[in-house]
């Protein structure tokens, strides 16, 4: 530490100390970085700063903590979590330990401390905010607070469970410590966690300081709340009968939710209970502990790698090629007012695109924009969104029949029917009136775009932008390059599909591209499973067990059995006039026989593999013909190989994906996997689950499911060296 007189100006590597008239201000501001963090040298610098704060005990009168970044404190060291090993625990614990010893120290120090939030305090900042017994706040609705530790499967343990719950109660407390729900500035002063709100302006942060001053004078014997002898839990502690009956169906519930494959729920949930029931010194030693469990065990580091690491990565625009400024389209046209289309209007018109909604007839067209009505209503329903913001999306809408309407349209999208002939024909007859320097898109999920550009007359301006449905719900975008697709094209639909709210991910082309090839393999191994003989319900129940949202059969009937159908046929037609053999997959001579042979297409066609009750409220079933007629009384079977199928059966296929250049980076299989085709969030995606239980290990159990399944779990020399060049280092 180096000390700088007059003025008693302490300036560490990462946190600035300054004691002038009593008041003790403290900055963070950790160098060569754009935000603060809770890195080891900032620990290290941590317990300096206390240490000289015990020194000037005597001559402080008030602290201050504030922030030297646009924002105030982003939290934990992320990247050295990444590296930790479960021999680590116990030396996680005692830095644990340290960091919570100095934040009780300066809390309990009799002093008066007053947390100034410049912008966002998230997770360890947040922890850090809570050491003020008076915070302060700039009322900026881009600013957000909480402890979303959960989402990478970690808990808030620099006292984050213990503070949050002591001051909301047990069940106030739960969002956003079991869920990691997020707060604006406006809502943690709802909720008492921000005590006054600056208006945002060039001198919001003098106004802070000037506040915090003169709490610090009215408030000289401050303390937290729960220090005071008549200090009562709101809501009352464990032991109260309302608390206690809660208690009793709480982690039966957490358990449906998780499905007992995220530790960090339960773990958070024991630290609330267990705290409450002991003093503060207890409670935080409890954290500790279950921090140190988590942040050494391989659910939080994959957790960890994709939601941060690969995450930062799509918004960082990592895949986007070349150094264009950022385009976002003025008007965009859409072909097809379906499903499809209209969720695709609703998503743009709400992010301010002027869009032409297309389709063959006006009552098709009209039909498509009152979807986008009807989610708006919704939304004005809840309190969400106003009815003059309702009406400002429904006028960027314009629903048409007329080809001419789509003229000067920066982008336009074709969203109809997987059909070659029909795409090329609606390619060839928008493509003309796109604006100069205008590009065409196809939202095929499953057909090569390097085939369907042969429609168009520049090709290099083509490209695929693969929509998940609901459109309004599913995060992810898939953007195809093809063969012939300019670096220009891609980084423009890279900057549209970000500026329309969503996470784009770049592919290659391919049959399939990498969702929809990955995607297949998950609900025909199911199919595969019945065709052996194998229970429908244990089938659905491993999909369940192994974390995907559906079992394969429910989803394929979602699907439908006759688009599946149609696709397999197609593929089927596609090699024979390539001259290639095409190998159809276990499981499809089943799908043909429930479409021709039993007439069951699907959900939208009536059933399926379920069978689907009209009346309100009714649940559906599976359909009882399918023990009759595919279930094999000597049919062995076991759970923990039906799961290891349907899990290892995408993972091998992303790997195949990546060795063939479909994929070319780890984080977008992840990321793609997860929001794309729901691979189980646990895992931290396709690639990350081949990473996480290391890569001999999975070599060794899909040689055997290999040997046993079925070619589809065989990896290749060149597969296997793949995935070992892609294996992440940090």
């Amino acid at each position: 530490m180096t000390i700088h007189k007059p003025g008693m100006t302490y300036i560490m590597k990462t946190i600035k100390y300054q004691l002038a008239d009593g008041i003790a201000t403290i900055t963070f501001d950790e160098p060569d970085s754009p935000v603060n963090t809770m890195c080891l040298q900032w620990q290290q610098d941590l317990s300096a700063l206390v240490a000289q704060v015990l020194q000037d005990k005597d001559a402080i009168k008030g602290i201050i903590l504030a922030s030297a970044k646009s924002t105030f404190f982003a939290g934990a060291d992320l990247k050295g979590a990444m590296r930790l090993k479960v021999s680590d625990a116990s030396a996680i614990f005692t830095e644990i330990e340290l960091v919570k010893k100095n934040f009780r120290t300066l809390e309990t120090l009799g002093k008066p401390v007053v947390s100034c939030l410049n912008g966002t305090a998230l997770g360890g900042g947040w922890e850090v905010a809570l050491i003020g017994h008076y915070r302060i706040a700039i009322d900026d609705r881009k600013t957000q607070f909480g402890l979303p530790e959960v989402t990478l499967g970690l808990l808030p343990g620099a006292s984050g469970v213990t503070k949050m719950t002591r001051h909301l109660g047990l069940m106030g407390a739960q969002p956003y410590l079991v869920e990691g729900k997020t707060f604006s500035p406006q809502q943690a002063k709802g909720l008492g966690l921000v005590h006054e709100l600056v208006a945002p302006s060039d001198s919001a942060a003098a106004e802070m300081r000037s506040k915090a001053l003169a709490w610090i004078a009215a408030n000289p014997s401050a303390q937290h709340p729960w220090e005071a002898k008549d200090y009562k839990v709101p809501g009352g502690t464990p032991a109260s009968p309302k608390v206690a009956m809660m208690l009793v169906v709480a982690p039966a519930m957490i358990k449906k939710q998780t499905r007992g494959l995220y530790p960090a729920p339960e773990a958070i949930m024991a630290c609330m209970v267990e705290g409450l029931q002991v003093d503060i010194p207890t409670a935080l030693r409890i954290e500790s502990r279950h921090l140190a469990k988590l942040m050494t065990g391989a659910n939080a580091r994959a957790m960890i790698n994709t939601f941060f690491f690969n995450l930062n990565a799509i918004k960082s625009g990592q895949s986007r090629p070349g150094s264009a400024p950022r385009y976002k389209p003025a008007k965009v046209g859409l072909l097809g007012a379906g499903m499809m289309g209209a969720g695709i209007a609703f998503s743009q018109a709400s992010k301010g695109i002027a869009t032409v909604l297309k389709d063959v007839s006006q009552e098709k067209a009209d039909l498509g924009k009152s979807y986008s009505a009807k989610l708006t209503q919704a939304r004005v329903d809840k309190g969400r969104m106003s009815a003059d913001e309702q009406q400002k999306v429904l006028a960027r809408i314009q629903a048409t029949d007329q080809l001419q309407d789509l003229k000067d349209c920066d982008l336009i999208i074709e969203a109809v029917f997987e059909n070659r002939e029909l795409k090329a024909k609606v390619t060839r007859e928008s493509e003309p009136l796109l604006a100069t320097g205008g590009f065409f898109a196809s939202n095929t999920s499953t057909l090569p775009i390097s085939g369907l550009a042969a429609a168009s007359i520049a090709p290099e301006k083509f490209i695929g932008i693969h929509f998940f449905s609901p459109v309004d719900k599913m995060k992810l975008v898939e953007i195809i390059r093809g063969k012939k697709t300019s670096d220009e094209t891609v980084a423009r639909a890279y900057d549209y599909v970000q500026a329309i709210g969503k996470m784009p991910i770049v592919v290659n082309d391919s049959r399939g591209f990498f969702t929809s090839r990955v995607f297949g393999t998950f609900v025909m191994e199911g199919v595969a499973m019945l065709g052996e003989g194998l229970p429908a319900a244990a089938i659905e129940n491993a999909g369940l067990q192994c974390g995907m949202p559906v079992g394969p059969l429910a989803v394929l009937d979602e699907v439908a059995l006759n688009l599946s159908l149609h696709v397999m046929e197609q593929t089927r037609a596609d090699f024979e006039a390539e001259g290639k053999t095409y190998l159809a997959s276990p499981g499809e001579a089943l799908v043909v026989e429930m479409v021709r042979k039993h007439q069951r297409p699907g959900r939208a066609g009536g059933g399926g593999f379920y069978e689907y009750p009209k009346e309100k409220g009714a649940r559906k079933f599976l359909w009882p013909q399918l023990k009759t007629l595919y279930e094999k009384a000597d049919a062995s079977w076991d759970i923990s190989d039906m799961k290891d199928r349907l899990l290892y059966r995408q993972a091998v296929e992303s790997a195949r994906c990546l060795s063939e250049g479909v994929l070319t980076s780890v984080h977008e299989a992840n990321i793609g996997s997860i929001f794309g085709i729901g691979f189980p969030a646990w895992t931290g995606g396709v690639m990350q689950f081949i990473y996480g239980m290391g890569i001999d290990t999975f070599v060794q159990r899909a040689d055997e499911l290999a040997q046993r399944f079925g070619a589809g779990f065989a990896l290749t020399d060149e597969v296997k060296a793949t995935i070992r060049r892609f294996e992440p280092v940090y």
